[in-house]
């Protein structure tokens, strides 16, 4: 039973990583059902190695599956001014019982290169140098989508608390 209920958190964590990335519910099931099958039996799914590779196709295949929408957000955040971003104030904090679906919603309301750039140097560790590889643009677009993709995700939480 433990098995299970691992395999299933594993799946699960692949499947928002996808969602996450393209907001694509159909295509991130796809691509995630696909990072599963690819295992050869079920005990070599749950070693560690093949759960970080199980995320690295998952990322693969995802940015792959919007890789215009990529290019065309990525002009957008290149060609966007400094501007002065209205955040909320300092002492402000996430609200411990904001669920699970108004993060994702937060998430998804941010543009599609910061959206990925936040999530793969953030939350997944990927190095801004591997980012800019797997996004096929410059490091210090990547560091501009960071900044871009962090102010939206506060100021959308933040949004979402009001």
């Amino acid at each position: 039973m433990p098995t299970l209920e691992t395999a299933s958190n594993h799946a699960a964590a692949l499947y928002r990583l996808a969602f996450l990335l393209t907001g694509d519910r159909a295509w991130s099931l796809d691509v995630t059902l696909e990072a599963i099958d690819s295992h050869d039996g079920e005990e070599s799914f749950f070693s560690s190695w093949m759960v970080a590779w199980s995320r690295k196709v998952v990322i693969a295949r995802a940015l792959a599956g919007i890789r215009d929408d990529i290019v065309v957000s990525a002009r957008r955040t290149a060609s966007r001014r400094e501007q002065k971003i209205v955040l909320p104030r300092r002492d402000w904090i996430l609200d411990p019982n904001t669920t699970l679906d108004k993060i994702e919603s937060a998430v998804l309301g941010i543009d599609a290169f910061p959206r990925c750039a936040l999530l793969l140097t953030l939350f997944e560790k990927v190095s801004v140098d591997a980012t800019a590889v797997l996004l096929d643009e410059d490091r210090d677009l990547v560091r501009k989508g960071q900044v871009v993709g962090l102010q939206e995700l506060t100021r959308n939480l933040a949004r979402l608390q009001r």
